[in-house]
């Protein structure tokens, strides 16, 4: 039989695909709508039989993030993977399919005085796509990312097997962490399907301290200060939209808020206020069509800035860092009329002069002229090899899209 009759079929909902279906300008056949584990197992399995590349897909919002796929014949959207499956409050912890918004998830645990603290900077995100990227907002200084409150998923291989790990474990893959290993594997092993995560309470109080930032050294300096404190922040974000000057905010949370507030407002200095809103910026991407990862060491955060603005200078471009000073997982935008060749040369420099620093950068959603790798080079390649050829040994999944053109 055909593809077209085989996945007509497979009793999962498919459609030919249309214009608003591409990935990164490159438009698949088909669109399949599962509404089960099952039903994605079913459409990996038609897959393969026909030799088709996959791409699975969520709300779309990060759909476009990294590299176009080599090809893409069927997209599996995960919008009818939308149910929160249980919500266990007394133990705090929730599982819930990869369909569901980030935003439906928290309402349904607000109302039990709980949430999932993991806050991707796009709205309408869900929660596979923030677990496939490996995105996180502000909250991940103090609580860590999606990887690090995950405590159970269960995923469809490329040929259609259902595994799982954590939680009840029905099948494994021994000798792997599935949540690990599909956190941030920008869907090129399979698809996630289903997700469990550790809750934490609502905040009962909350207080953002915001100064203004004159230099990076001083950021630097207080946010190792703070987070050696006893203050216990729950964020360190800096926002500078400029190279030079900026904004660092810090969110303080939980009991005693606003004497703690208080505190890191002395710490602070005279300039720093205190707010029960936190500013506009916050949780937010500097930009979006032309935006670079920034990850380091935050005892070197003054140095890799000073990187970026000296190459920035030099090549007549102008970026906007955004992201956490607790942590050095930064987010930079640059204008989206910037010259291709300007852009490739920026990130190569940049890449060679952090390295030594314990720094990383990479892309995140670059437009088709700017001709640089969106990984720069990796250590661990040939194990990422391996894994790949374990997981998808005919490299049909999301081709192309991660390390090394994996």
């Amino acid at each position: 039989m055909s593809a077209d009759a085989d996945l007509a079929a497979c009793g999962t909902t498919v459609r030919p695909a249309g214009d608003g279906d591409a990935v990164a300008g490159v438009l698949p056949r088909w669109v399949a709508l599962p509404e089960t584990t099952e039903d994605v197992s079913a459409v990996l399995r038609v897959a393969a039989a026909h030799d088709l590349a996959v791409v699975p897909t969520g709300a779309g919002t990060m759909l476009d993030w990294g590299p176009p796929p080599g090809r893409c014949d069927l997209l599996v959207d995960t919008c009818c993977l939308n149910e929160v499956l249980e919500h266990a409050a007394g133990d705090l912890v929730t599982r819930v399919q990869a369909g569901v918004t980030l935003g439906a998830l928290g309402e349904t645990l607000a109302s039990q005085g709980q949430r999932l603290v993991a806050e991707p900077p796009l709205a309408g995100s869900t929660v596979g796509g923030m677990l496939a990227t490996g995105v996180a907002g502000p909250l991940r200084f103090r609580y860590g990312t999606s990887r690090d409150l995950l405590i159970g998923i269960t995923v469809v291989l490329a040929d259609g097997t259902i595994a799982k790990s954590g939680g009840k474990v029905v099948k494994n893959v021994a000798g792997y962490d599935l949540g690990k290993l599909f956190t941030g594997s920008y869907g090129t092993l399979g698809v996630i399907t289903e997700a469990a995560f550790r809750l934490h309470p609502l905040a009962a109080d909350s207080r953002w301290v915001t100064a203004p930032l004159p230099e990076a050294e001083r950021g630097q300096e207080l946010a190792a200060t703070l987070a050696a404190s006893v203050l216990e922040p729950a964020a360190i974000e800096l926002d500078r939209p400029v190279p030079g000057g900026g904004m660092l905010a810090v969110l303080v949370e939980g009991v005693a808020a606003a004497e703690r507030a208080k505190a890191v407002q002395d710490l602070m200095g005279v300039d720093a206020e205190i707010g029960e809103e936190p500013p506009s910026w916050w949780g937010r991407l500097p930009g979006e069509d032309l935006l670079l990862s920034l990850r380091g060491l935050p005892a070197a955060l003054a140095a890799t800035l000073r990187v970026v603005d000296a190459h920035a200078a030099r090549l007549a471009l102008t970026p906007h860092v955004r992201g956490s000073a607790g942590t050095d997982d930064l987010h930079v935008a640059l204008p989206t009329s910037s010259d291709p060749d300007r852009v490739a040369g920026f990130v190569s420099a940049v890449r060679d002069e952090i390295r030594p620093l314990g720094g990383r950068l990479t892309g995140v959603a670059l437009p088709p002229g700017v001709a640089v790798d969106f990984w720069g080079e990796t250590g661990a390649l040939g194990l990422m090899r391996r894994v790949k050829d374990r997981f998808d040994p005919d490299h049909r999944m999301s081709p192309g899209r991660f390390v090394g053109g994996l």
